[in-house]
């Protein structure tokens, strides 16, 4: 699965840069708007849900027709820290301009969730409202991993930087990064365990963001996670598929809760 996924963007960056010359998107920087640091709402108190944005999935089919706007305002009112927005359009039906509507609706920071491979990417995602990119250590080499992830911070974009299991997190460590998601979802076979996040968390060295990533839908997952230290966990399929993703976004970031004791006498 993982390597179709990986020809698919190469195929897709290819095809883009003949539509638009990096160049172009080069002369673009200076048009971004207000820097929304991404890293910064991972941290802070209690666990941060980085909402997630997607229509569909290789391995779940059709999620949503939900639109973008709507659905990410209410991410925002239901108190999630951060945005993911998928813009791969051939396995998850997603765009840039998803990226654009999601930056318009809303002033969350956002995550550009994608298969980046190639620098073309990270300008893409700086001039279309992304503070953010996904770097999957499966998907890259050591030098590609280093280079795309030093050209982002030199574009002033975070790295969500992802692995899945202990060899692929000894080379995202060796990297000195900042915020790393655990996936629990294996890529080659797109099965998930929520235990991979517990199997890596003894491994972290402390200072680390984590991010939890894939198969979490309770409240009470959550709790535990944050209990072994995780600062942050990444919901799509849940919210996506929620009647009500506001109330839902409310009770998994624990603003309910807040909420009542506000409430108290």
């Amino acid at each position: 699965m993982i390597e179709q996924l990986i020809a698919a963007a190469r195929d897709g960056v290819e095809e883009r840069r003949r539509q638009i010359p990096q160049a172009d998107l080069e002369s673009r920087l200076p048009e971004r708007g207000r820097d929304r640091p991404f890293n910064e709402a991972l941290v802070r108190p209690g666990l941060s849900v980085i909402a997630e944005f997607k229509r569909r999935s290789p391995s779940a089919g059709e999620i949503s027709g939900a639109q973008v706007g709507a659905q990410v305002g209410a991410y925002e009112r239901g108190g999630a820290a951060a945005l993911s927005v998928l813009t791969d359009e051939t396995h998850f039906g997603g765009s840039l301009e998803d990226l654009r509507a999601a930056r318009a609706a809303c002033g969350l920071p956002i995550l550009r969730k994608d298969f980046i491979v190639d620098r073309y990417q990270l300008y893409e995602a700086a001039v279309n409202g992304s503070d953010a990119v996904l770097l999957i250590v499966r998907a890259l080499a050591d030098d590609g991993l280093r280079d795309l992830y030093e050209e982002a911070r030199d574009l002033d974009l975070d790295c969500l930087v992802e692995v899945h299991d202990a060899g692929e997190l000894e080379r995202a460590l060796a990297l000195e990064v900042d915020v790393i998601g655990i996936n629990n979802r294996n890529l080659d076979e797109g099965t998930v365990d929520v235990k991979t996040t517990y199997e890596l968390m003894p491994d972290v060295p402390a200072g680390k963001t984590v991010v939890a990533e894939s198969g979490i839908s309770a409240r009470s997952e959550l709790e535990e996670l944050e209990r072994v230290g995780v600062d942050a966990a990444l919901i799509g399929t849940t919210l996506m598929r929620a009647a009500d993703p506001e109330a839902l976004t409310r009770e998994l970031s624990g603003h309910d809760e807040v909420t009542r004791e506000h409430h108290l006498p």
